[in-house]
């Protein structure tokens, strides 16, 4: 594999995707060996090896909040709730991950892609409270929603509350699980967010690119591309730099 093959074949899924989409813009395919394919079948799939370590990390300390990326959104002016709503319900429907949970039928992990469902929106009124009040309790609220722990076989893998301050002034908590999102996440989440949310508040149609693989896809395409010569060559590279450490006892 040359250089440049195996820097395409370690970029992230996402990166990926938006590399993979830049050169058919350009009226270039990549290379049958790197390309990902989209699955036919949308059913089970098993785990990425990252999903794997995440999940396993899960069995060693459940209900822990370790692996969960917060972020806090101010939004000042007016607000509509109810198109805020539809832009996480669009986002949910968009993004496979984040509505994929993981099973273990006889410990042998697998993902399963739930039907879109809404993303639940409780809505805080902190106006009433005083000012010196109302900011230890925003405090609060977006530590306690950013410790609460993901159920992984059941839970959609974004969370948000909308908390009001004011008039004219919201903070919006959108929290994710690790096993479905990374900080290069946030801002594809961000963007999307801005697009839809705009398109809804004006009563327009929201249109976004179609996205030409969803994680699962990845998850499929790595795990039969990291196997016989590719992992052999992966396994030699890290027996040559752990050789020289000392065997723990």
């Amino acid at each position: 594999m040359s250089d440049i093959s195996q820097r395409i074949a370690n970029l992230s899924p996402g990166l990926r995707a938006q590399f993979e989409q830049r050169l058919l813009q350009m009226g270039t395919s990549p290379t049958d060996e790197h390309a990902i394919p989209r699955r036919a079948d949308r059913g089970a799939a098993l785990l990425s090896f990252a999903q794997q370590r995440l999940w396993f990390l899960e069995q060693l300390e459940p209900n822990s909040p370790l692996y969960n990326i917060s972020a806090a959104v101010q939004m000042r002016g007016a607000l509509t709730v109810e198109a805020l709503a539809r832009s996480l319900d669009a986002i949910v429907a968009r993004h496979e991950a984040l509505r994929t949970t993981i099973i273990a039928p006889d410990c042998n992990p697998i993902q399963v892609i739930a039907e879109a469902r809404p993303v639940h929106l409780p809505v805080i009124d902190l106006a009433a409270h005083p000012d010196g009040e109302r900011e230890v309790e925003l405090r609060r609220i977006l530590e306690a929603e950013a410790r609460r722990p993901f159920d992984l076989t059941r839970d959609l893998m974004l969370r948000a509350t909308l908390v009001r301050l004011e008039e004219g002034e919201h903070t919006l908590l959108l929290v994710m699980h690790h096993i479905a999102a990374d900080g290069w996440s946030l801002g594809v989440l961000y963007r999307e967010l801005a697009t839809l949310y705009g398109a809804f508040a004006e009563g327009r149609t929201a249109t976004l690119p179609e996205l030409p693989i969803q994680y699962s896809d990845y998850a499929v395409w790595q795990r039969q591309w990291l196997q016989g010569e590719v992992l052999e060559r992966q396994l030699a590279y890290w027996r040559q730099q752990l050789a020289d450490l000392t065997p723990l006892e």
